[in-house]
């Protein structure tokens, strides 16, 4: 097969799955937005070992994506449609998979793909049609909405031309049934994160040593955070712990507590300036590390942080949980609890979840967490166990190429 993978947001796993189906014989070639500069990467740069089957195409913008400013953005959103249709052409794929795109440009490349007689793939990371139409409707009340229901009906359209739809939770097959995708086009294949590319790391690296956090009892928070995320149970976090002490050990001196973020864009600019005019020196706020280098991040945490906004509930996976399982670290969640990340961690007894707007509960599992190093560690085997039973690529690679399989031409059932 020839197999255009597109993941607009270049997250680590897509790309992780594209070098796999390669190493397989297909022709594959991976494209994502080159523009983005508040979301953390995977490994999309050429490698040595790439086999010679696959390309990775970083597709790039006039200008940096303007992620908070909506007529800018939707502009911009349409013009990368238009630079992964014109990627289709040349390469000409048998079959497109395409994750995490925005609904313009998903629909600019759908069309292309049936130019081209190639069979298309939606790879279902977000319901993104009923987030807008929340979010627009909020802030826009009358034409918020319209424009929101306007992607509503884009998104359950596109769904329906697809040739399969892959969920990444079962959460999403009601939703998509009421909207008349049959069952027998869907299969869910839910996200995980590269295991293999993330090893246990030493939690004395020369990079905790060199920033002090080897001395430190530290809550790391890593990835993508906005306003929406509510940055404040971070704050608060930091202002609880501020003057804290927790026994290092026997013969070891005691450790204060310190809140790390590795993250940029308003909510990190937020916290920036808070910890600056509340003089919060355990408020520790960076940009973000690559994903290379996120082993050693983690392995520097004693707790591994994440928040989703209160209106996702289902809609969305947060893939740094996912990442996070693999750092062999307990997770504390602000998130819904019926988000597929809440059900996995508090299933595998791998960290503490919480509601995103129970701040007093949020607070009391971190001190639940600070109170017991024996739990932390017991949490942290339970997370890495998880993660390596069920992400190993090859199995996951094995379902997805039998949909992609049955998605190209001559394959494919009449519609």
């Amino acid at each position: 097969m020839r197999i255009l993978s597109n993941d607009f947001g270049g997250y680590p796993y897509p790309v992780q799955l594209a070098r796999e189906l390669a190493r397989r014989g297909h022709d594959v070639l991976h494209t994502h937005c080159a523009s983005l500069t508040t979301t953390p990467g995977g490994a999309t740069a050429p490698r040595a070992d790439d086999p010679a089957t696959f390309e990775t195409r970083g597709l790039a913008l006039a200008r940096p994506l303007e992620k908070y400013r909506f007529v800018q953005r939707f502009r911009q959103e349409r013009e990368y449609g238009r630079l992964v249709a014109a990627a289709a052409r040349s390469f000409r794929p048998d079959v497109v998979l395409s994750a995490n795109t925005p609904l313009d440009a998903q629909r600019t490349l759908l069309r292309e793909t049936r130019a081209l007689g190639a069979g298309f793939v939606f790879w279902l990371q977000d319901i993104i049609g009923i987030a807008a139409e929340r979010l627009l409707r909020g802030r826009i009340p009358v034409a918020g909405a319209l424009v929101g229901q306007h992607y509503v009906r884009l998104e359950a359209r596109m769904l329906r031309e697809a040739d399969h739809v892959v969920n990444i939770t079962d959460d999403f097959a009601p939703i998509l049934a009421g909207w008349g995708v049959r069952a027998d086009r869907m299969t869910t294949v839910e996200n995980w994160a590269p295991v293999e590319e993330l090893p246990l790391g030493d939690a004395g690296s020369a990079w905790a040593r060199a920033t002090g956090l080897d001395r430190d009892v530290v809550f790391l928070y890593a990835g993508t955070l906005a306003l929406k995320h509510n940055p404040d149970l971070l704050l608060n976090l930091a202002i609880q712990t501020q003057d804290r002490r927790v026994d290092g050990g026997p013969g070891q001196a005691p450790r204060a507590v310190r809140v790390v973020v590795l993250s940029q864009g308003p909510g990190a600019d937020y916290l920036r300036a808070q910890a600056a005019a509340r003089g919060l020196a355990n408020l520790d706020v960076r940009g973000f590390k690559p994903f290379s280098e996120m082993p050693e991040a983690m392995a520097a945490a004693d707790v591994l942080v994440a928040v989703l906004e209160p209106d996702a509930g289902v809609f969305s996976v947060p893939s740094k949980v996912l990442a996070y399982l693999c750092g062999g670290r307990p997770v504390l969640l602000a998130v819904p609890t019926e988000n597929l990340a809440a059900r996995i961690v508090a299933r595998e007894r791998a960290g503490f979840v919480v509601p995103p707007d129970d701040a007093a509960g949020f607070l009391e599992s971190a001190e639940v967490l600070l109170a017991s190093g024996d739990l932390r560690a017991e949490m942290g085997r339970n997370a890495r166990a998880y993660a390596e039973a069920a992400f190993p690529i090859t199995a996951i690679a094995d379902r997805m190429e039998r949909v992609l399989l049955g998605a190209c031409p001559g394959e494919r059932p009449a519609r």
